[in-house]
């Protein structure tokens, strides 16, 4: 977990740092242990107003890959900056006419231990066609959960802020710093 202000210094550091026309706005700046993820809102293709709605779809899907592969080498540029500065991989998406499109981002492993009843839940998944295995399941679960506890999870957020405010005002703080600091970069990805 990072605090409001560490966040919002991200955000301010892509803002200054992304090149002036990459995007019309900055609309999203997420960040969590391994990763940073950059959204930005690109323009809508022009199209008549009685454009069906398969055109349009095409027209947007095009305009983001578009815009995927101009950006490439610029947006990598930006990365390996910003992974040697903070050391998480970032990873880029596109707003585009109300879609949001992820580029190639970081799939973390994380593993668990479930007892029968919890395993039955993801099975039932798997059996209903829902998800292709124990692993897809839970990722559905965890979407589910965020879908409809946003308001909670962003309580929990806030009170683990004030925590981490706390911590960082009692001894040793420096010492936990000096042991983040000698973890190890990667290389930029291609987004």
């Amino acid at each position: 977990m990072i605090t409001t202000e560490q966040r919002e210094q991200l955000r301010g550091w892509f803002a200054g740092r992304l090149p002036d026309g990459l995007f019309e706005e900055l609309t999203e700046v997420t960040v969590d242990r391994e990763e940073i993820t950059v959204i930005g809102r690109i323009a809508a293709p022009r199209l008549a107003q009685d454009a069906p709605p398969a055109e349009r779809e095409a027209a947007v899907t095009a305009r983001i890959q578009e815009f995927r592969e101009r950006t490439r080498e610029t947006r990598m540029a930006v990365a390996r900056d910003a992974e040697h500065r903070f050391r998480r991989k970032v990873s880029w998406g596109a707003v585009c006419d109300g879609e949001r499109a992820l580029f190639t981002h970081v799939a973390a492993p994380v593993m668990t231990r479930l007892r029968q009843p919890e395993r039955q839940v993801l099975d039932t998944l798997i059996a209903g066609g829902v998800a292709r295995s124990r692993s897809d399941a839970l990722a559905w679960c965890v979407r589910l959960v965020q879908r409809h506890a946003d308001d909670w999870l962003t309580e929990l957020r806030d009170s683990l802020e004030h925590v981490q405010r706390v911590r960082a005002q009692g001894p040793d703080t420096e010492e936990v710093n000096d042991s983040r600091d000698d973890s190890s970069t990667g290389d930029a990805k291609e987004g």
